[in-house]
């Protein structure tokens, strides 16, 4: 059945979560758009670059959770809080010497920190480049699998080049660069420094790196478009996503099917898996868990393709999670505890705002649940936990089971049901942890066969 959706009402609700990863503001990539776009119309671009352009703006920080896992091994940081700062640099060397002292090991052992510092000051040039291409790289892909154009992925491609050459991947220099990606490019450092310490800050900011970082055409332009009051106003308020809704260029709602409504999430799954090494591959067979106890459960096609779309998205919340606990090799403290349970209710925030994924925002928000009462975040018992909720629980406790974390590893299948198995009544579903078993079975048959 078709659907009519906005594309722009899902890219800028799940920008949000891209924002979390980057730990940035909530709307940054909306409040990027509305930026980018005023500089693109000031410069004249046409209805289909501007277009590419919109989209890209809201997507250029897909990317960002590939390169997560790596900077907490390489700097020993919360990788939201060094992205975060590190917007604030403008790559000159005393900055970066800085911020290298400041941001790496703080709360690591001595030793270990003086080995990352000189690794560091040995290495940073190529780490820098080795961390960019990761992010820019898995960027451009995810956008294509969303179906997006070659202009809106060579523009994620080139975000962190910068126009005399002295940027990350390939080191790309003025018009050789996409020309969305210039403009992103300054339209993310002017929301920063905006956010930071306001309109002057950014304005300077904009001067300063004119030439260097920037092409001088795009600050021309957003000088243009800074001396509109209301350019300034619109990017505190707190309507402002509305507004980059309705300047979606052509003014178009998207008819989307349900193979479209799947991408979206497959290719979300693919970013928040992209977190953690731990979690490669995690939210697809939590989908693939969820559809096997569903449809021994009897469910129909349509209902199972919806349950997909839930598990899929299951862990959005994560993104919004440091990978120096995601990934801590040990027991987590209590503020550390907090923020891992604080996943769940982030992706029923992020969800519900969706219209296309509202109806399924409860289920990733309740996955953490139990039926004794003892989950999170609502503490829900019994027949509050809905079915749909209780299969995809079953399903992801089963994938953690049998894959490998950093405090254990992968147990064998026969074991992780037996964990299960201990659980019914008190943690889990006994229909949907028997309906995996049987799922299992035939499946083990049907190979064997």
């Amino acid at each position: 059945m078709a659907l009519e959706i906005r594309l722009a009402e899902i890219l800028g609700s799940l920008s949000r979560a891209l924002d979390l990863t980057e730990g940035q503001p909530p709307g940054h990539c909306v409040r990027c758009c509305w930026i980018g776009v005023n500089i693109g119309h000031t410069l004249g671009l046409s209805d289909v670059d501007l277009r590419d352009l919109y989209y890209m703006l809201l997507l250029k920080d897909l990317g960002c959770s590939s390169n997560a896992a790596r900077i907490c091994d390489l700097y020993l940081a919360d990788d939201l809080a060094f992205k975060k700062d590190f917007k604030l640099l403008d790559g000159s060397l005393p900055q970066v010497l800085r911020f290298v002292l400041s941001h790496t090991g703080a709360h690591a052992g001595l030793a270990e920190r003086f080995r990352s510092v000189i690794n560091i000051l040995r290495n940073g040039g190529e780490i820098a480049r080795e961390l960019i291409e990761t992010r820019c790289q898995r960027g451009a892909d995810i956008a294509r699998q969303m179906r997006f154009s070659d202009g809106v992925a060579s523009g994620i491609l080139d975000l962190d080049e910068h126009w005399d050459g002295g940027g990350k991947p390939l080191g790309r220099a003025g018009e050789s660069i996409s020309l969305s990606a210039r403009i992103a490019l300054l339209a993310q450092v002017v929301d920063v420094f905006h956010s930071a310490s306001g309109p002057d800050a950014a304005l300077a900011e904009a001067s300063n790196r004119s030439g260097q970082w920037f092409d001088p055409a795009v600050v021309a332009a957003f000088v243009t478009v800074a001396q509109s009051k209301r350019f300034w106003t619109m990017l505190g308020r707190d309507d402002l996503e509305a507004h980059v809704l309705a300047m979606e260029p052509g003014q178009e709602k998207a008819l989307a099917d349900e193979d479209y409504l799947d991408d979206i999430a497959q290719a979300f799954a693919r970013v928040i898996d992209a977190k953690s090494p731990f979690t490669s591959g995690h939210s697809e067979r939590v989908a693939v868990f969820s559809d096997m106890i569903a449809e021994e459960m009897g469910f129909d096609g349509r209902r199972r393709r919806w349950l997909r779309r839930a598990a899929l998205l299951h862990d959005v919340g994560k993104l919004g999670v440091s990978n120096s606990v995601l990934d801590k090799n040990g027991k987590l403290d209590e503020a550390e505890w907090q923020a891992m349970r604080g996943h769940a209710g982030l992706s029923e925030a992020i969800l519900s705002r969706i219209s296309a994924f509202a109806d399924l925002s409860k289920v990733a928000g309740a996955h953490h649940e139990r039926l004794d009462g003892k989950g999170y975040p609502r503490g829900l018992t019994g027949e509050q936990i809905e079915i749909e909720t209780r299969i995809v629980s079953t399903a992801d406790v089963f994938d953690a089971l049998t894959a490998d974390r950093p405090y254990r590893a992968a147990m064998p299948i026969s074991k992780a049901l037996a964990i299960l198995r201990e659980g019914i009544g008190s943690s889990h579903d006994p229909l949907c942890i028997e309906a995996l078993e049987r799922a299992l079975d035939r499946a083990a048959m049907a190979e064997a066969a």
